[in-house]
């Protein structure tokens, strides 16, 4: 009887250190700010800036007709200008998600005055779920991260947050091409 005891309280320490191991999809952050995220869909790239510097950058997957700005409910496309997070969605099928407040006035208005739904339900998500389609720009118009990223940036990123999405990044000057326009 000593000896099943002794089992069992070795299986029971080993089932609890497994449990320790799990780490919640919910993470603490105490660094900078994120005053503001960037996404350019040239690119495929999305920065939490504070301030000019960027904390995190990111790849990213767009809709899935990437080109253009969202005008229309199940265009494919990911929304282009300055919206912010609204919300935020912990039970969200892609993991964790941080909503983006597309559409404004003047989206609602665009696709009023055509007869049509300016779609809704935009966010920053985790990645894609067996069901969805694999590869690059797959999503209805969200932007998409892995899910270990989501988890980072839920952590990082508050209600309010400005989000400026950009079909087209800056160019790049290097140091040369500086010196030689100084």
């Amino acid at each position: 009887m000593r000896y099943i005891m002794m089992i069992l309280a070795a299986v029971g320490v080993m089932a609890l250190s497994s449990c320790a191991k799990h780490q919640s999809k919910f993470l603490a952050y105490d660094g900078p700010e994120v005053t503001r995220i960037v996404v350019f869909k040239d690119t495929r790239t999305m920065h939490l800036l504070h301030g000019n510097v960027a904390l995190k950058s990111y790849t990213v997957d767009l809709g899935y007709a990437p080109e253009g700005h969202k005008q229309f409910e199940g265009d494919g496309r990911t929304p282009e200008g300055r919206y912010f997070i609204n919300r935020r969605n912990p039970n969200s099928a892609f993991h964790l998600s941080l909503g983006i407040s597309y559409p404004n006035n003047a989206d609602r208005q665009f696709a009023h005055a055509r007869g049509r739904s300016p779609g809704g339900d935009i966010f920053i998500h985790g990645g894609p779920r067996r069901q969805d389609q694999q590869g690059r720009d797959w999503t209805a118009g969200c932007i998409s991260v892995s899910d270990e990223e989501i988890e980072v940036i839920y952590s990082m990123v508050r209600n309010g947050t400005p989000v400026d999405i950009f079909a087209v990044s800056p160019p790049v000057v290097t140091a040369s091409e500086a010196q030689l326009e100084g």
